[in-house]
Parts: C-alpha cells; structure tokens; sequence
C-alpha cells in the first residue's frame, strides 16, 4: 500500500494533473485506489465535471453526468466546496462558513485507513495557504501522517518557491517523497534544466517529470509516475 499526501508550491501549477494521473496509473495496472479532494475552492455547482474533485472522479472511472447522484459522488471525496477561486479559509469566510480542522484530519484519515493500494488526499492551494485562524496546509498534512508529493511548475521563480515549500516541510520534520515538476504554459527553461537545479539543493529527494500535455484529459497522456507506485 501507498499512502501520498499531493501538495504544491503555489496554486494552479499541477496537483490535479498529478492526482489523476496516478489514480489512472495505478488502476491501469489493477490496483485499487482512493482518493479525496476533501477541500475545494472555486468550485462552480454548474460545471462539477471539470472542478477537481470531479477531474478526480473521472479518473477514478466515475464520471460526472449532471444527474441527482453527482452530488453525493461529490460529498464522498470533496465535502468542503467553496464558490471563490481564493484560499481556502477566504473562500469559506465569504460564504459564513469555516473548515473544521479536526473534522477535515478524521475525515482523510479515516478514508486513507481503508484496503486500497493507492491513497491520495490532494491538498488545496500550496502548502503554506490558511486553512482558518490557526490552521495551514501544512498542518492538515502533518496531522495525516501522509508522505507528501510536492507538486511544482516550471515557471521563472519556481526555484525559489519549491526550495522555500521543501524547507517548511523539512522544519516539521516532513520528508517529501518526491517532487514532481509539472511543466508550465511558460518556461524560461527546460524542466530538466531546473530539475538538475534543484537536485543541488533538495538533499536526495526524488524529482520527476510531468512535460505539458494539450487536450482533454491529459492526465491519462501524463509521463510515467510508477516510481511512486512501488509500494503499492
């Protein structure tokens, strides 16, 4: 079994992407999978299909069909959705609501603790963003116990933004079981040129690859992440 924890150095630079095209991976090799997207902002009640809980759905073979049943397909894996594509405490606030942090901690363990192969809890925004007054991203993480994949893009200044969430995490005494470097709209540079820069510096972690891929579903198109299925 594998247990992963999808966190990022920003907001929009590929954690959906990763998620799914685990899941996919995995289950193309017929193991068993399950995964959450337990916090969502900028959820649109209209469109769930292409929210990412239900990009997750889909990879997981349980598309979206705009019936009576997505709602509860939806609760299952996402129960905390919130309408503003802002942080995820801003996003609650502006509805009157909160995340309850020790609901939030019993609910991804609780389905992490299940017999699937594969498990992923795929955070929200990077790993330093609010999740309320006294609560980060990283703090969710820690409470999980789950090793975190630290989801980067290749964009300038991502150097930067990776090493800085690499030594939040470092500070906890949280060792990331990989980063993988999904490849920005823009890059100044080659993803494997800023991979080789980072390895200098990110004492031994793994770093994989993810180029960009056009089109629908480009999570079933996605480079080979099967170094991250070894456990399972």
């Amino acid at each position: 079994m594998a247990r992963y924890f999808i966190t990022s150095s920003g907001t929009e630079v590929g954690k959906t992407l990763v998620s799914a095209a685990l899941c996919h991976q995995a289950r193309q090799r017929g193991l068993s999978v399950a995964a959450l997207k337990p916090v969502m902002s900028g959820f649109d009640p209209a469109d769930p299909a292409t929210s990412d809980a239900g990009v997750l759905l889909e990879s997981l073979g349980q598309q979206l069909t705009g019936g009576a049943g997505d709602a509860a397909a939806l609760d299952r894996i996402s129960p905390w959705r919130f309408a503003a594509p802002i942080s995820p405490d801003m996003a609650a606030a502006r509805e009157g609501k909160a995340i309850p942090f020790d609901d939030l901690v019993a609910f991804s363990r609780a389905a992490m603790a299940g017999p699937a192969d594969l498990g992923l809890v795929e955070g929200a925004g990077g790993v330093m963003a609010p999740l309320g007054p006294q609560h980060l991203m990283i703090d969710w993480l820690a409470a999980t116990g789950l090793a975190p994949v630290l989801v980067v893009g290749s964009y300038l200044g991502t150097i930067s933004h990776t090493l800085t969430a690499l030594a939040a995490l470092t500070a906890r005494g949280i060792a990331p079981a990989a980063v993988v470097i999904s490849e920005s709209l823009s890059s100044p540079v080659p993803p494997g040129e800023t991979a080789a820069a980072l390895a200098r510096f990110s004492s031994g972690v793994p770093i994989l690859l993810v180029p960009r891929i056009a089109g629908q579903q480009p999570w079933q198109r996605a480079a080979d992440l099967s170094s991250l299925l070894e456990g399972c």
